[in-house]
């Protein structure tokens, strides 16, 4: 599998606290179209490395770092959806973006957790300059039982991907080979825009390699998708429509994933102007990285830069 076509530069952008890191994949020309790319719960901006490569040149593509991740790692709480809706506004306002159709129309993109912070941006702080919104794989909530245990969930539901913020690892190959364990990462630890998003998430040096990820960003942020109304309700008060793009299996490659057409048909997502799409043979990871769904993902990018 080719690499992302061009390499990005490393920028910040100020927000309260400090400066919040981002990879910046220029636009080749002023003017154009700006795609915001906003990535899951422990993750970060480099697992949009495919699909960045995908849009630079025609879009001006800025992918985040959040806070209390990988190069935002420093930045102080209080953490939660909302502290990222915010932040992702002050990534848009710093590129301009005015909510117009044609030049310097922003799309939102979120991926997972990023779903959701790119919904409650679009339809909160971010209202006015958003063109358009593409959920990918997230996004779209279900009700938790009353008295639900946060940390009991996020355990369940991440499994390795949590248990890693409290192990340390002696090089990137023993990084890799972790990861190589898991179902749906495994089969893409060598691809080199997985393996550099993988090394990204690290700090430290070796032997005592560590994750940047903040486990407290991890668990407040975790509770805000299971159980903050605000959250929850994003989109049914969308300004513009958006696109939810699915994967057909989960985040341990298992079907079904977190989405099917049982699932979506009883979200009754019409009156809320969402389209749902599924993107064939992808997992929750994969659907970033396999090449239909690094399409998928562009191709909506697209269709929302340019719509009425």
């Amino acid at each position: 599998m080719s690499a992302p076509a061009r390499d990005p530069e490393l920028i910040s952008v100020p927000v309260e606290g400090g400066e919040l890191a981002a990879l910046h994949w220029p636009a080749d020309a002023p003017g154009s179209p700006i795609a915001v790319l906003v990535h899951g719960i422990t993750a970060n901006a480099m697992a949009w490395a495919r699909v960045a490569g995908a849009l630079a040149g025609e879009f001006e593509v800025v992918a985040p770092d959040l806070r209390g991740r990988a190069a935002s790692a420093g930045l102080p709480g209080p953490y939660g959806l909302e502290r990222h809706a915010t932040d992702v506004t002050a990534v848009l306002d710093s590129l301009g973006a005015d909510g117009d159709t044609g030049a310097e129309a922003a799309v939102l993109v979120g991926h997972s957790m990023g779903a959701y912070v790119a919904a409650l941006a679009a339809a909160g702080v971010a209202r006015d300059r958003v063109h358009g919104l593409v959920m990918v794989d997230g996004g779209l909530s279900f009700p938790t039982p009353p008295g639900a245990d946060v940390d009991a969930i996020l355990s369940a539901v991440l499994g390795p991907s949590l248990d890693r913020l409290s192990m340390t690892f002696p090089d990137l190959a023993a990084v890799r080979a972790f990861w190589a364990q898991h179902p749906a990462v495994g089969p893409w630890v060598d691809v080199p825009s997985v393996a550099a998003y993988l090394a990204r998430d690290m700090v430290g040096e070796p032997p005592a390699l560590r994750s940047a990820c903040v486990a407290e960003a991890v668990r407040v942020d975790g509770g805000d998708v299971l159980l903050n109304e605000r959250v929850l309700e994003a989109t049914t008060d969308l300004p513009v429509p958006a696109t939810l793009l699915w994967a057909t299996r989960g985040l341990f490659d298992q079907t079904p994933g977190l989405y099917d057409e049982v699932r979506l048909a009883q979200l009754g997502l019409e009156p809320s102007g969402i389209t749902a799409r599924e993107v064939p043979d992808t997992n929750h990871y994969s659907i970033l990285w396999a090449q239909q769904g690094v399409e998928a993902v562009a191709a909506a990018v697209r269709e929302a830069a340019v719509r009425d």
